[in-house]
């Protein structure tokens, strides 16, 4: 399983006096069992990406295979291609409609027209998938339910899905720490459990060291960038000149680097950032006892 963009471009309002290119000559390749950051300023073309990549939005031009079949030509099915690539909005909360919990994540399973055992079997898994108990909470109104966990919810009903990608627009925008760092998690556990590409779409680049194998980098519609995080946060002062900062972490090394401290320039993470610090001042130490 893979998804490969070659050439894409969109235009909104074409031919209007208001016409804007949201995406110019895209080209990247995502494969099976990556996780892919997908970070910019706001109004790069971040949303407009995603929405090309289970076929809501069409291209001007340029095609997008997906597991090698190719959702730009005219006689593909879309509904085969959404149930292949699920696609989570920002605030997904707000799209919760059912009177349970139940009901609105069984909404998709029972338009694929399977069972109501096998509709039973996906509900449950994919509320546990997303760290809700179903005993607990199956009956209850999703209204009545903290904001994260409506999140979850609104989650679990494209996981029981079953698709191949799972594809996630700012999944965290809004929620505080807790819930931040439990969406997270989420997205890590799901991922383990099905081994499927995951696409999600961040301001926070924290989570882009944690998450991702692979970062593409959007500004004014052009992908200017691809690679690791490792790759592209070396890039440093590119993605300042798209109004883009380093993980804290690099922040931090970076900071001592210029006061003269012999620290790794590399690092990403805060635990990277901790050992590092703790090694340069293990060497001071051991040079004032020399």
């Amino acid at each position: 399983m893979s998804i490969q963009v070659r050439n894409l471009s969109y235009v909104y309002n074409e031919g209007m006096p208001d016409e804007q290119t949201a995406l110019d000559n895209i080209n990247f390749s995502i494969y099976d069992g990556e996780i892919a950051a997908v970070i910019g300023h706001t109004g790069s073309g971040k949303s407009t990406l995603v929405q090309h990549l289970n076929g809501l939005l069409k291209p001007k031009e340029g095609t997008i295979l997906v597991g090698g079949v190719d959702i730009t030509r005219k006689n593909v099915s879309m509904r085969d291609i959404r149930c292949r690539v699920g696609l989570v909005f920002q605030y997904p909360e707000y799209q919760l409609f059912e009177e349970t919990v139940e009901k609105d994540v069984a909404f998709g399973p029972k338009n694929l027209g399977l069972s109501d055992a096998e509709i039973q079997v996906r509900v449950q898994e994919a509320l546990e998938l997303v760290g809700l108990d179903y005993r607990r909470i199956g009956q209850r109104s999703p209204f009545d339910l903290s904001g994260g966990q409506k999140r979850r919810v609104a989650i679990a009903g494209v996981i029981a899905m079953k698709p191949q990608v799972l594809i996630l627009d700012e999944p965290t925008a809004g929620l505080d720490p807790g819930a931040h760092r439990d969406i997270m998690r989420m997205i890590r556990d799901i991922h383990e459990a099905e081994n499927n590409i995951i696409i999600f779409v961040t301001h926070n680049m924290n989570d882009v060291v944690e998450l991702s194998d692979k970062v593409l980098v959007l500004s004014s519609g052009k992908l200017v960038t691809v690679g690791s995080p490792r790759e592209v946060f070396s890039q440093g002062f590119e993605l300042s000149s798209v109004g883009l900062d380093v993980p804290p972490a690099r922040q931090i090394v970076s900071a001592l680097k210029e006061r003269g401290e012999n620290v790794r320039s590399d690092v990403l993470t805060i635990d990277e950032a901790e050992r590092e610090i703790e090694r340069v001042l293990q060497k001071k130490q051991e040079m004032r006892k020399a």
